[in-house]
């Protein structure tokens, strides 16, 4: 019986994939900032971006040694990504932003079963 999640690539991959997001919305690149205004992110909600998706990196990782953490953190992501989605919807943007938001939630949600 393995300590870490099988398999581990998907793990790390998202959480990769967060921090990069991360690092994209700490000083927000064009294509993020057109996002945020696109789905009229409030300040406060812009502000969380960073230390939340840091947050996911490290809850993914961590979960790695102990898998209800990576579930735990796997569905807070689906959660995120599906306000994401929502916030898309609303703003009637459905275009990438809206298909990216969608396609990290699914896999998210197919991450979690790494931990199982």
């Amino acid at each position: 019986m393995s300590i870490l999640a099988e398999p581990v690539w998907p793990v790390v991959l998202l959480a990769a994939v967060q921090c990069v997001d991360a690092a994209m919305c700490w000083r927000p690149i064009g294509a993020v900032q057109r996002c945020l205004d696109d789905v009229h992110a409030p300040p406060l909600v812009r502000r969380l971006l960073t230390p939340i998706k840091l947050a996911a990196a490290g809850g993914l990782l961590f979960g790695l040694v102990v898998p209800y953490l990576g579930v735990l953190t796997c569905a807070g992501l689906v959660a995120y990504f599906g306000i994401a989605v929502t916030m898309h919807i609303r703003a009637r943007d459905l275009g990438r932003n809206f298909r990216n938001a969608l396609g990290l939630g699914v896999a998210s949600g197919l991450v979690s079963i790494c931990y199982l």
